[in-house]
């Protein structure tokens, strides 16, 4: 199992790593842009990943952009729907505008609000269907 954890803060992309560690390989990249690269590579190599964890505030390109860039790819890839990547937004950003833009223009598979619980948050890693 394969884990990308995409977040500018350096605190939260190693207390990720850390809590995901246990379950597989985990990458991480500090911003959109970043996570681009990294995702693209991973399916040039056959290697992609099974679970993108996405904070949305970011610099250079947010997690919003950077869903929709990614679900993009998968188009253009053509992998199916059902074989797409999980991505659960990790944001501190409550707000209904938010949540929206991440289900229905990005197409989000889960969202959790920081602070980080280790609990919650390997709850809704299996509520998408990622085996732990």
């Amino acid at each position: 199992m394969r884990f990308l954890v995409v977040d500018d803060d350096v605190e939260t992309r190693l207390l990720m790593r850390k809590l995901l560690r246990p379950f597989g390989d985990v990458d991480v990249a500090a911003d959109g842009d970043e996570c681009i690269a990294v995702f693209s590579q991973a399916l040039k190599d056959h290697d992609p990943y099974t679970l993108v964890t996405l904070d949305i505030l970011m610099p250079n390109m947010d997690g919003q952009m950077a869903l929709r860039e990614i679900r993009e790819i998968e188009k253009e890839q053509g992998i199916a729907p059902e074989k797409r990547v999980k991505v659960l937004m990790v944001t501190g950003l409550d707000d209904a505008k938010e949540v929206h833009d991440a289900f229905f223009l990005g197409e989000a598979t889960g969202y959790i609000v920081k602070p980080l619980n280790r609990e919650a948050l390997l709850q809704e890693i299996v509520k998408l269907g990622v085996s732990l």
